[in-house]
């Protein structure tokens, strides 16, 4: 059967149009014309940023850059301003808008003076910005830098006598992108099934700041507010050990999240008898003693290959792999034997070949569609066709109440997922409005239950796991033993009720419980059944183990990330949500379909593939120009001056790092004057981006000596009333008190039977249909361990106490872990 996919969607793309290179819009975008959407770019005559932009300096005047390419394959062009005829005729026709404005642009005065929602009621319009158009910061300048500054996320980074170090390689973007595109795809399938005469279109108001307090601090205020928030000195900055080290040949990763996979990695190395020092069981521990630890292991891994460690460590399931750039993640035997990479078409007037990741997820086996060129600058100017908007497709399912109503209402998701990608997918689906069924057994629990062992003191101690708590609000929480076939038929009768089932074992466990693709959709043939590999369903490394450490190691990202004098360094973080998103965002492709065919199918979203997509540019730079990008530690291509420097008081217990990033000539000239125009400011040598870059050091140099005797507070308010982007480093374990995240209502406070109190966050992004109705978004607190087990047993299965009391005896299903 011919897979339609998105075809009936019409997305109308700002994104680039004022010259900002947000690649947030372009990504989302992206996902979308990926997933069979007609995607219309709208560029200025001077063309889209990124159509002559290359973070190497590769020599891309002449043509289109492969990065814009990767970008906008399969899009539309065509050349025009926001009030100009032909395309006010595109928007009425469309069903997405997506802008990505900077504050102060003029193209945002004039967008948001169109009224979009109002005078378009079908319209959904997604605007993404660094920290939402509402709120005290609404108008301030930002870039990447800076708003891994201000969320949080900046100060976990590096090594304690360093200063801070960013995430690589534009992540916050990335995985704006992500999320944004699951909100937008879902509001658009809410307004198309809208109830006839209802205008069920949508204002999405998204905010970067906000993601990445998600993805990039692994909710470290909810940590320390299950401590009592106390007072803490200085930033909680760490690296991880075992990670990335040194081997005879390069660099090998290594992920340890759980107690077994530490104690395997001794057992590898020869060095049980540390497990005898119990302080060395912490990452805490080990990060304190890192130099002797440090030795210990190098001495191991600097004695061998990297293809002889990653052998070692597979036998032992201990998650491995090797530290990827741009250049040789290309050659990797995983990657290669799934047909990973893929060659991105050019049109005819086009020199540069190159390859680039396929979409990360494949339905029935297989992509969606094949890559189509990016457009010429206005190649579509006259040829784009009129529309209908907001048609049903045929067989559609009946359609939703009404534009408050949220947008998978009615929707029912069995979730057999752990730790944190998986349940980022699902929780996303919750929060949406579906019901979701989170599945774990007392023989074993969610792995992310076990990060609560830190308050061991408590008798329930599993229930207080910071990543469990945050990830799985809006979910019911049912325990369900596979490996008992009571357990297998319960989940057998569950299936019969679902409309999907998203799973993440290893590829091996689901087919063992007997609960694969061909026993899913046999159960229920309308079912969507999502899987979560780490490396994929088949390939040398389909049984091997990763998490999000794993990916960014394998993929490039952690390449990117790490002070030039250190190493390579991972986050620990994005690329877990980011594969939600990716998951949630597939989901949503085949309920699309779904509405047509009345059938189910099958996902398949691997990790990998996930953080390659957001670690594409160093691998089309280097497949298109032979270049290998590098880390940068806080500079970036984007920006010069970038980087951290410290103000008035500063010291280890009260670190006032200010961040400062420019991107523009106008946001030089007001560094400039709020500098007094010093003379080696106004040296012609700084007068663009490219001289700026190449004397990095002095201009650092002679910051850090203006700001050294200056109160960060007094430089933060003065330089950003003056447009420059800039931000406090600002502690990871105390953003629940962000003016701008409290004005957004980001944070909302639940009451955990178990834990007590306390402020979870919420999605990234507000529905104005949403707000007017002033519905908070959580509804319900993380599940206690089988908390719901009767009343989903009673309600969709219609199992008697009696038998559920002889479930409990058979430890079928529980409330408490086994073995404690």
């Amino acid at each position: 059967m011919q897979v339609e996919g998105l075809a009936r969607i019409r997305v109308i793309d700002f994104s680039g149009l004022d010259g900002n290179r947000c690649i947030a819009g372009h990504y989302a975008s992206k996902m979308l014309v990926d997933a069979g959407a007609e995607v219309i770019k709208v560029e200025s005559q001077a063309g889209d940023p990124f159509r002559h932009w290359s973070s190497t300096g590769a020599d891309v005047a002449q043509e289109d850059s492969a990065f814009f390419r990767y970008l906008n394959a399969g899009k539309k062009s065509v050349v025009g301003g926001i009030s100009d005829a032909h395309v006010l005729a595109l928007i009425e026709t469309a069903d997405l808008v997506i802008e990505t404005f900077a504050p102060s642009s003029p193209e945002l005065a004039q967008f948001t003076g169109l009224d979009p929602c109002a005078r378009w009621p079908h319209l959904v319009v997604l605007s993404i910005s660094p920290y939402g158009r509402s709120g005290p910061c609404a108008g301030k300048a930002a870039t990447e830098f800076t708003l891994q500054a201000d969320c949080g996320s900046l100060s976990t980074g590096g090594r304690r006598d360093q200063p801070p170090v960013m995430a690589g390689g534009r992540i916050v973007d990335y995985v704006g992108a992500t999320f944004a595109a699951v909100a937008a795809l879902a509001a658009v399938m809410r307004a198309q099934q809208s109830a006839p005469g209802i205008a069920a279109g949508e204002y999405i108001d998204f905010s970067l700041l906000e993601v990445f307090n998600i993805a990039g601090t692994s909710y470290a205020d909810m940590m320390s507010s299950l401590w009592g928030r106390p007072d803490v000195p200085g930033m909680l900055r760490n690296v991880e050990v075992p990670s990335i080290e040194p081997t005879r040949d390069g660099w090998v990763g290594f992920a340890t999240n759980s107690h077994q996979q530490y104690s395997d990695f001794l057992l590898m190395i020869g060095r049980t008898d540390l497990l005898a020092q119990k302080d060395l069981a912490t990452a805490q521990g080990r990060s304190k003693r890192m130099q002797e630890w440090n030795d210990i292991v190098h001495a191991w891994t600097k004695a061998r290959t990297t293809s002889e460690i990653i052998a070692a460590a597979a036998l032992l399931r201990i998650p491995v792999a090797p530290v990827h750039s741009g250049k040789m993640v290309l050659t990797h035997e995983q990657l290669l034997a799934r047909g990973v990479f893929v060659e991105n078409p050019k049109a005819a007037t086009l020199q540069t070949a190159f390859v680039q990741p396929r979409p990360p997820y494949l339905i029935n086996g297989e992509s969606l569609f094949a890559l189509r060129p990016a457009p010429l600058q206005g190649q579509h100017q006259h040829v784009i066709q009129a529309r209908v908007t907001n048609k049903q497709a045929p067989g559609a399912a009946a359609p939703a109440p009404d534009k408050h109503a949220l947008p998978l209402q009615g929707l029912r998701v069995l979730d057999a997922t752990a730790w944190w990608a998986g349940p980022s997918a699902t929780q996303m689906l919750a929060h949406l409005g579906a019901e979701v069924i989170h599945l774990e057994a007392i023989q074993r629990p969610d792995g992310a239950r076990m990060m609560g062992g830190v308050h061991a003191h408590q008798s329930d101690w599993y229930e207080y796991s910071a990543m469990f708590l945050s990830a799985n609000t809006n979910k019911l929480g049912m325990t369900l033993n596979l490996d008992h076939a009571s357990g297998v038929a319960i989940a057998r009768e569950l299936l019969g009720h679902c409309d999907v089932f998203i799973e993440n074992y290893s590829p091996r466990v689901i087919e063992k419980f007997g609960l694969g693709w061909d026993a899913v959709h046999a159960i229920n043939p309308r079912c969507v059944m999502v899987r979560m590999p780490a490396f994929g369903l088949d390939g040398p490394w389909r049984d091997h183990v990763g998490f999000a450490q794993t990916m960014e190691q394998m993929s490039g990202l952690a390449w990117l990330t790490g002070h030039v004098v250190d190493q390579p360094r991972v986050r620990r973080g994005p690329c877990d949500p980011m594969a939600g998103m990716n998951a949630a965002f597939a989901t949503l492709v085949a309920l699309n379909e779904r509405r047509r065919t009345n059938t189910g199918c099958l996902i398949e979203c691997s990790m990998i593939e996930g953080a390659l997509n957001a670690a594409a540019e160093q691998i089309v730079e280097y497949s298109a120009y032979g270049n290998v990008m590098e880390r940068m530690g806080n500079r970036s291509p984007d920006a010069a001056p970038q980087g951290l420097y410290y103000c008035q008081g500063h010291d280890r217990r009260n670190e006032q790092w200010l961040a400062l990033s420019i991107e523009t000539e106008a946001q030089w000239q007001s560094l400039k004057s709020v500098l007094d125009c010093p003379a080696w400011a106004n040296s012609s040598a700084l007068n663009d981006l490219g001289g700026r870059k190449i004397h990095h050091d002095l201009i650092d140099h002679e910051l850090q000596q203006y700001l050294q005797s200056r109160p960060l507070d007094d430089i933060l308010q003065q330089w950003a009333s003056a447009g420059i982007p800039v931000a406090p480093v600002r502690s990871s374990v105390k953003t629940w008190h962000h003016p701008q995240l409290c004005a957004r209502q980001f944070f909302e406070e639940l009451a955990h039977p178990v834990v007590g109190s306390h402020l979870h966050v919420t999605p990234p992004f507000t529905f104005a249909n949403m707000q007017r109705q002033q519905q908070p978004w959580l509804r319900l607190p993380a599940p206690t361990l089988g908390e719901h087990n009767r009343h989903i047993l009673k309600k969709l299965l219609a199992y008697t106490d009696a038998m559920i009391d002889q479930l409990e005896q058979e430890e079928v299903i529980g409330r408490r872990p086994t073995g404690l």
